[in-house]
């Protein structure tokens, strides 16, 4: 990730994904707070205006949703002082509504997913929808696709091998960030609720989002479930697909999916998925992150569902091709795994081209369609 180096920036994204790391590494003479510290915290809230001051005119303020109102300050001391402050927030709860008047313009807003997978081993090696992976690449990767299923992309839980200790990290996530920190930050009432609700997401990927039955089986109300998962939301623990249709007026027509931000939060909080899920899960996250990256270019991720009910797990559209994609949990895919790609793309009016991402190890194509190894991902941007 590159940072405009003249510009204030409000980086976003989950707990432990890295952005304090990063930010403080390349920008060790920049004065450094968080409002973790509860006494920095009431500091900025009794005096949000001497706070950012005593940054300076280069600071990086942590953790900055837990007081949405700082930003006023800090749009004081960039008009006024020539500052330039570099921000996390870990939630978007109160923090876009309250900085998106005063930092408009001011700060450039970004988003640090964890890890992609592969990123540890350097840049990318290759493009996933322009390219083939060299074939060491794609060994490497199908070595490591079963912990990367099982684990995902935190940071901290890649830097340990023993997986054990990835599971424990994981664990400790659950107890921290995953529940306690939702509880706090969106003042939720019910521990078990929210529980629950996480539990009705991961037992719904795959699947339209159903709000009346969340709320039954969470013994939540309606507006109280509707809550808990945008506070999920929010937090970018999880992510929402809407449905593509044709014609950008009405993509946000069909009912929502809803997938975690990282296949280590479906470990942690110890939930019992199909393959199937954890696999399209996988693919579907990793891709949001390069996409949040600007590894592709696309406004967003969709999936599409005919009024046959035939569906496509993936449709974005990037310089101007429509890119659907499909995901078998097979190691052997057929023609026949495209039969959803092949109708959906005759009915489109624009280019567009068809990929099925599978367990195997060869890449082919059949009649329009790309068949690419999951492992193609790993390393590719």
């Amino acid at each position: 990730m590159t940072l405009n180096p003249e510009r204030s920036v409000l980086l976003i994204g989950p707990r432990r994904s890295g952005k304090t790391t990063f930010l403080r590494a390349a920008f060790p003479n920049y004065r450094y707070a968080t409002l973790d510290d509860l006494d920095l915290l009431e500091w900025a809230r009794r005096d949000p205006k001497g706070f950012i001051t005593s940054l300076g005119d280069r600071g990086i303020v942590d953790e900055i949703q837990r007081e949405p109102l700082l930003t006023v300050a800090v749009k004081y001391a960039i008009d006024n002082q020539g500052a330039r402050i570099l921000m996390t927030g870990s939630s978007s709860i109160g923090l876009l509504d309250a900085s998106a008047d005063t930092l408009a313009g001011r700060v450039d807003m970004l988003s640090m997913p964890t890890a992609c997978w592969g990123e540890e081993f350097g840049d990318p090696t290759h493009s996933i929808f322009n390219g083939e992976p060299p074939f060491p690449v794609l060994q490497a990767g199908q070595r490591s696709l079963n912990a990367a299923l099982s684990f995902g992309g935190f940071p901290e839980v890649v830097a340990v091998s023993d997986p054990d200790q990835k599971l424990q990290i994981l664990r400790n996530y659950r107890d921290t960030y995953f529940v306690r920190d939702l509880m706090q930050m969106a003042n939720l009432g019910s521990m078990s609720g929210l529980q629950g609700i996480l539990a009705n997401v991961g037992r719904s990927i795959g699947s339209h989002l159903e709000t009346s039955s969340f709320a039954r089986e969470s013994g939540l109300s309606v507006p109280t479930t509707k809550k808990y998962l945008d506070t999920l939301f929010q937090s970018h623990l999880a992510f929402q697909l809407h449905g593509y249709q044709y014609g950008p007026a009405k993509r946000f027509v069909k009912a929502a999916k809803a997938y975690f931000a990282d296949n280590g939060i479906i470990s942690g909080l110890g939930l019992q998925l199909s393959q199937g899920q954890i696999l399209e899960n996988f693919v579907i996250s990793e891709l949001e992150k390069r996409r949040k990256l600007g590894l592709f270019r696309a406004d967003g991720l969709f999936y599409y569902k005919s009024q046959t009910g035939r569906e496509v797990d993936i449709v974005f559209e990037s310089g101007g091709v429509v890119h659907a994609i499909e995901i078998k949990a097979t190691r052997r895919p057929t023609p026949h795994d495209a039969t959803a790609l092949r109708a959906f793309m005759t009915g489109l009016q624009t280019p567009s081209r068809g990929f099925v991402f599978h367990m195997g190890d060869d890449v082919f194509d059949d009649a329009g369609v790309r068949f690419l190894p999951v492992a193609s991902i790993f390393r590719g941007a």
